[in-house]
């Protein structure tokens, strides 16, 4: 999601899959973590996660936006929902500026600015995307065990989870954070 011609090289195989249709579902989940706290983060680690978890997730969305904006016009659907046209970014609690989802256990600055930052993308997005059918939200997908590090879900119920969570997502939670536990 870091490199522009990697991402063009996906939109054409999307291209070729969906054709005239469109793409209905955009799923940003690219992710890495940094465990740095205040004192030992620094600008090349904290850059590098910003570049996949927030610029990432940009790009891939402007990139896949005429698929989506075909999806959209070619919908009979009435309103936003995640089966007409939605660009779903993949974040996490650890973003909320209110809550401080697990600071004492995981300080984790550059991961936690960087999802804070892709909340408003989102935000931003769904103000501008709206005109055009497209959903936009922001999931928390919950603490998913994804290494050999503790975590609270399996992979299988936090997909479980967000599924059941786009299918019933509509005009009212367009450029939301949402947490489907």
């Amino acid at each position: 999601v870091t490199k522009l011609e990697t991402i063009q090289a996906a939109v054409k195989e999307v291209q070729k899959c969906v054709g005239e249709s469109g793409l209905t579902l955009l799923i940003n989940n690219a992710a890495i973590r940094s465990f740095n706290d205040l004192e030992n983060e620094n600008a090349k680690v904290m850059m590098k996660v910003y570049s996949v978890n927030t610029i990432g997730p940009l790009q891939m969305s402007q990139a896949f936006l005429p698929l989506l904006k075909k999806a959209a016009q070619r919908s009979p659907k009435k309103g936003m929902s995640s089966s007409k046209a939605a660009i779903i970014n993949i974040s996490s609690s650890a973003g909320s500026i209110e809550l401080m989802f697990l600071w004492e256990m995981f300080k984790m600055i550059g991961y936690r600015c960087s999802k804070a930052a892709l909340n408003m993308l989102t935000k931003c997005q769904s103000l501008d995307y709206s005109a055009h059918g497209i959903l936009c939200v922001a999931i928390h997908p919950g603490r998913v065990k994804t290494s050999e590090r503790d975590a609270d879900i399996s992979v299988e119920e936090s997909t479980q989870g967000i599924v059941t969570v786009l299918s019933m997502l509509c005009d009212e939670d367009n450029g939301t954070f949402v947490d489907w536990l």
